[in-house]
């Protein structure tokens, strides 16, 4: 096996040979001494959801902040954690990503009630959040399309789909691919599916309220732009919501001999 490239870096997307590159579960298919994969079998799904949705949303040069993590991941597959790890990716995605929109958009009270829920790990917490972000949703949509005109609205439709984008690539598609393996029943799609409306409403309503009227085209550089520091605090969430569902200590399993040293690379 040939020598690491101690600056090896981390590529969007799967790749059919290591020659084109090698994503975030790629490169731990190679340190664990695995095939060439985007699917380690020594990686807990749940984490290798999070992991491959992250690798591939975030900015080249913020991608590579990953790379101390993934040594930890290997080893975790049926280590008997998978239900909490999956239970603090809805809770970070109902309780963490949801209320930052919210509070940007001026709906404090709102994101404060999100917040101020208990910790979301079973299904009466599930019950409660479900009930807490269909109010938030309604007040998020009120708040972007209150008092504006049809040309107002049509003009403005991409900016909030921009937004809706932006908002998910936050660190939200990956808490949610985590969750979805262990909370995927009826009740677990529907907080899913109305935190992620419920965000991208309030973005959209942030973006509205800041830039004001622009043209259609405009809509969409503006959500980029208003948007991009909330991205960021919510990208660092989502590298601490990655280091609580880890493990203190990884590589429960060999590494390949000449990988060794990428397992310490920061």
């Amino acid at each position: 096996m040939q020598s690491v490239d101690t600056d090896y870096r981390l590529s969007a997307g799967r790749h059919a040979t290591p020659d084109e590159g090698r994503c975030a579960m790629e490169w731990v298919s190679y340190l664990a001494g695995e095939s060439h994969s985007d699917e380690p079998s020594c990686v807990s799904p749940v984490l290798r959801a999070f992991c491959i949705s992250f690798n591939d949303d975030l900015d080249d040069e913020t991608r590579q902040r990953l790379r101390p993590y993934l040594a930890r991941t290997i080893g975790t597959a049926q280590d008997g954690r998978d239900a909490d790890r999956a239970w603090l990716a809805m809770d970070w995605l109902v309780r963490v990503h949801t209320p930052v929109w919210l509070e940007l958009a001026g709906m404090r009270a709102r994101a404060d009630r999100l917040r101020g829920l208990a910790p979301i790990d079973g299904h009466d917490e599930l019950v409660l959040a479900h009930d807490e972000l269909l109010l938030a949703r309604a007040d998020a949509r009120a708040a972007w399309s209150a008092g504006r005109s049809v040309a107002w609205t049509i003009a403005w439709s991409a900016g909030r789909l921009t937004a809706r984008e932006i908002g998910w690539a936050s660190a939200a598609a990956a808490a949610w691919a985590s969750a979805r393996i262990g909370v995927g029943d009826i009740l677990g799609v529907r907080v899913r599916a109305a935190a992620r409306a419920t965000a991208g409403d309030a973005a959209g309503a942030y973006v509205r309220g800041t830039c004001g009227r622009v043209t259609r085209s405009a809509a969409r550089e503006a959500s980029r732009s208003a948007l991009a520091p909330t991205v960021l605090e919510l990208q660092r969430g989502g590298f601490a919501l990655l280091d609580r569902m880890l493990p203190t200590v990884g590589l429960t399993v060999p590494v390949a001999p000449d990988a060794a040293e990428v397992c310490t690379l920061a």
